[in-house]
C-alpha cells in the first residue's frame, strides 16, 4: 500500500459517510495531501541538512586533528554535498507519495535526475579542488615544483562535460551514446560557428578557478590599451572602465592568451610602492668640513648615526698602521664624512620614521650605477594609503622634502641645461 492509498483509506469513509463525497474526489484530496506531505518532508530535510552542514560540520572539522577535512571545507565540498541530499531523498520518496504514471510525474523525475547529475559533477569538482589544497598543504615544496592544479582542472572539465551530457540524456530520454555521436558529427561545425563562445567559456573557467580577475579589480592590459576597473564579465568579453572614463571591451580569452597586470594584491597587502630616483650632481660630492659636521650632528635623525659611525672608524683606524696625514686615502677619515654618505643615512632615517611609510614592508634608499645625468639615489618604500590621490600626495611630500634638504648637505640635483642657462652664459 502506497501513501495515497493509505490516506484515501482513512479519509474516504469519513468524507463519504458525512458529506457523501464521490470516490474520485476523495482520491484527488488524498493525492493533494500526499504531495503536501512530500513537500513538507523535503522542506524539513532541507532545513535539517543546511543546519547540519553550515553549523555543525564546520565546528566538528575545526576541532579535528587531521588537515584534509579543513581543506575540503575550504573547497566547498560539504556545502555542495548538502545540496544533493534533499533531491536524492525527494527522488526516492516521489514514487511512494505519488505512485501514478504520467507526463507530469515523469517530467518531474527526469528533472530531479538531471539536477542530480549536474550537482554530483559540481561536488566532484569541489573534491578535486580539495585534493589540490591538501597537496599544497602537505607537500609545499613539491607543490611549487610540480603543481597538479592544471591536471585537476582538465579532470574537472571532463567531469562537467559528463554531468551535462547525462543531464541532457535524462531530459531528452535518449542514450548517451547517441548524444556523443551527434557531438562528434557536429564538432567541426560547432568549432567554426561557436569558436569565440567556446574559447570564452574555457577562458572563463580558467579565470574563475584560478581567481585571476574579479569585478572591481584594477587591471592593466597594455596590448588592448585597457587600464582601469573591471565593471562587467561575460562568457565572451570583459569590460574595463579606464581612468579617463572610457570603456574598453576585451575578449575574455585575451586575459589567458596574453599577459595582464592585476593590482588587487597591492590593495590587499596594505602598501603601494614608491620608487623614485633623485639624480645628484657628482661635482658636488665632497668631504664635509668640521663646521658642517658639527651642524649636521645636531639633527635628530643623524646624531646617533654620526656618533656610532665615528667610533667605528676610530676603532678601525686604530688597528691599522696608517701614515700620518694619509687617513683619507689609506684609511677611513674619522674627522668628517662624505656629504652623500650622510645624506643617504638621512634619507633612510626619514623613511623609517615617516608616518605614511609602511613599517611592515621593505623601505630603503640606495645608490644606482652612475649615469651621465649624475649619481642616482633611489628611494624605495611602500605607502600605507593605497588610494591614488593620497598616494600621489604622500609621494610628492617625500620627494619635495628630500629635494629641499639637499643644500643642507652641500649637494645639488642634476638638471640638463635649459635655454635660460644658455642665455645667461651668452648674456642675451
Amino acid at each position: 500500500m502506497n501513501v495515497v492509498e493509505f490516506i484515501n483509506s482513512i479519509i474516504s469513509p469519513i468524507l463519504y459517510g458525512e458529506a457523501g463525497v464521490l470516490d474520485h474526489l476523495s482520491g484527488g484530496i488524498s493525492i493533494g495531501i500526499s504531495v503536501l506531505c512530500l513537500l513538507g518532508i523535503a522542506a524539513l530535510s532541507e532545513r535539517l541538512v543546511r543546519f547540519t552542514f553550515s553549523k555543525i560540520i564546520p565546528v566538528v572539522v575545526k576541532h579535528t586533528k587531521v588537515i584534509w577535512d579543513d581543506q575540503l571545507l575550504e573547497s566547498g565540498f560539504f556545502r555542495r554535498f548538502a545540496r544533493i541530499i534533499s533531491p536524492v531523498l525527494l527522488y526516492m520518496l516521489f514514487p511512494i507519495f505519488v505512485p501514478f504514471k504520467g507526463i507530469l510525474t515523469e517530467g518531474i523525475s527526469r528533472c530531479l535526475l538531471a539536477y542530480l547529475s549536474v550537482m554530483i559533477a559540481h561536488t566532484i569538482a569541489a573534491i578535486l579542488d580539495g585534493l589540490n589544497l591538501i597537496y599544497q598543504s602537505t607537500n609545499d615544496e613539491n607543490a611549487k615544483k610540480r603543481p597538479i592544479k592544471g591536471y585537476l582542472q582538465m579532470i574537472k572539465v571532463l567531469v562537467y562535460i559528463i554531468g551535462i551530457i547525462l543531464a541532457i540524456t535524462v531530459l531528452a530520454n535518449v542514450s548517451p551514446l547517441g548524444i556523443l555521436g551527434g557531438f562528434g558529427a557536429m564538432s567541426a561545425v560547432l568549432m567554426l560557428v561557436f569558436k569565440d563562445p567556446l574559447m570564452g567559456l574555457v577562458a572563463s573557467m580558467q579565470l574563475s578557478s584560478n581567481d585571476m580577475v574579479r569585478i572591481g579589480d584594477w587591471i592593466e592590459i597594455p596590448k588592448h590599451q585597457a587600464d582601469g576597473s573591471v565593471i562587467d564579465m561575460t562568457m565572451q568579453s570583459i569590460m574595463v572602465k579606464n581612468w579617463d572614463n572610457t570603456i574598453t571591451t576585451v575578449p575574455i580569452y585575451a586575459l589567458v592568451s596574453d599577459s595582464f597586470k592585476n593590482y588587487r594584491s597591492m590593495f590587499t597587502s596594505g602598501g603601494r610602492r614608491i620608487k623614485r630616483a633623485i639624480f645628484l650632481d657628482m661635482r658636488t660630492i665632497r668631504l664635509l668640513s668640521h663646521a658642517e659636521m658639527s651642524r649636521l650632528s645636531k639633527l635628530r635623525l643623524l646624531s646617533e648615526y654620526i656618533t656610532t659611525k665615528r667610533n667605528e672608524i676610530v676603532q678601525q683606524n686604530g688597528t691599522e698602521d696608517i701614515p700620518e696625514g694619509m687617513e683619507i686615502v689609506d684609511g677611513r677619515f674619522a674627522e668628517g664624512f662624505m656629504n652623500v654618505n650622510l645624506y643617504l643615512a638621512y634619507v633612510k632615517a626619514y623613511l623609517a620614521e615617516h608616518p605614511q611609510a609602511s613599517k611592515d614592508l621593505i623601505h630603503m634608499a640606495r645608490y644606482l650605477a652612475p649615469e651621465p645625468q649624475g649619481l642616482p639615489l633611489e628611494i624605495y618604500c611602500f605607502c600605507t594609503n593605497t588610494q591614488w590621490i593620497y598616494y600621489e600626495q604622500i609621494q610628492a611630500d617625500i620627494i619635495e622634502h628630500l629635494l629641499g634638504v639637499l643644500p643642507e648637505f652641500g649637494l645639488r640635483p642634476f638638471q640638463q641645461p635649459s635655454s635660460w642657462d644658455i642665455a645667461a652664459l651668452t648674456g642675451k
